[in-house]
């Protein structure tokens, strides 16, 4: 049976409101204790798991001599989103963390409300779908009709009236950005143990704070990795307005769009822009840089908040291992 099949099945038989749905370990947030302090202490609370059996898979095949090789490649796989009783969306995912995407999706989509209560989240691998539930009635039966295919790798979306919202958000004009900071992060994130560097094919995003990484997560599609640390934020009540957003993908609309909706007022990547995600960020007072890489950096947005305390020529540049356009297993190391 198909991924659609199940679905309609498991809505055909009530399974969404039955105790046969069971919640798995990890992924219930009925109650829990917060982080929502003004700093989140440490580093790399929350990170990739490149040893996760479940997130590739060997394959074989040759090399250009010829030659037998195995090589790992991500997982993809549907996972369909319920919010209470209605489907929302179906988006492909490497399977890992799906009540941080869940919630970081309706998130960022405006279907979740920053006061909303959520009063459970089931997940069911086999049938590749996750239902979250909050105490508020919902229906989004218009809002679904009207939707924009964005830029995003993995058939990324958003919906017409987030940009009623985006309009609204005001950033954090007190938020600052060492490039002392800047420069610890972009060496932390690149040598940090990754999906991406074991496997490739696959996007990173990184909430920081200061010059410390809190959370890390990939995915095929890089929305996908920005609503799991969305969801991580709202699950845990940490605020977004001291925060960095890192991410190793383009500098597009919608990464704009997704950050400046979150609270975070600086956006940081290691690749470049695009026109529209410029002229959005300088609208929205975010600080937008890109092409960050070793001692090197553009700002198009937002340079008011850049604080050079640190001569770039004191700054090592970035091993040829670490510039992300391959992988550790492709590069033969």
């Amino acid at each position: 049976m198909g991924h659609r099949q199940f679905v309609q099945a498991a809505r055909a038989t009530h399974l969404f409101h039955s105790p046969a749905f069971e919640s798995r370990p990890g992924t219930a947030y009925d109650s829990q204790e917060t982080l929502g302090s003004n700093r989140v202490k440490g580093e790399f609370l929350v990170r990739p798991d490149p040893d996760d059996p479940a997130l590739t898979t060997p394959v074989s095949g040759i090399d250009q001599t010829g030659a037998r090789v195995e090589t790992r490649v991500v997982n993809e796989r549907p996972l369909t989103l319920f919010l209470n009783s209605q489907e929302i969306v179906t988006m492909m995912t490497i399977g890992d963390r799906p009540d941080l995407l869940a919630v970081g999706y309706l998130l960022n989509q405006n279907m979740l409300r920053p006061d909303d209560e959520i009063t459970g989240i089931d997940h069911d691998d086999d049938l590749g779908v996750v239902v979250v539930r909050t105490a508020r009635a919902t229906n989004y039966e218009d809002k679904l009709k009207k939707k924009i295919r964005t830029s995003g790798c993995a058939q990324g979306t958003v919906f017409g009236d987030v940009m009623e919202s985006f309009e609204t958000v005001a950033l954090p004009q007190d938020a600052v950005l060492r490039t002392s900071w800047l420069y610890a992060l972009t060496k932390k994130i690149n040598t940090a143990p990754s999906l991406y560097l074991a496997a490739g094919a696959i996007h990173g995003c990184v909430l920081c704070e200061e010059d410390r990484p809190l959370v890390y997560m990939e995915d095929v599609g890089r929305h996908n990795a920005v609503d799991k640390i969305a969801g991580w934020m709202f699950l845990e009540k940490v605020p977004a307005a001291d925060k960095i957003f890192y991410t190793t993908g383009r500098l597009t609309s919608e990464m704009v769009i997704k950050t400046v909706m979150m609270g975070i007022p600086i956006l940081v990547s290691r690749s470049g822009f695009t026109a529209w995600g410029v002229e959005l960020a300088r609208q929205a007072g975010l600080t937008l840089i890109g092409r960050a890489r070793g001692k090197r950096f553009t700002a198009l947005s937002g340079t008011e908040r850049i604080v050079f305390d640190l001569d770039p020529e004191t700054v090592e540049d970035e091993a040829p291992k670490h510039r992300r356009k391959g992988s550790f297993a492709e590069a033969g190391e």
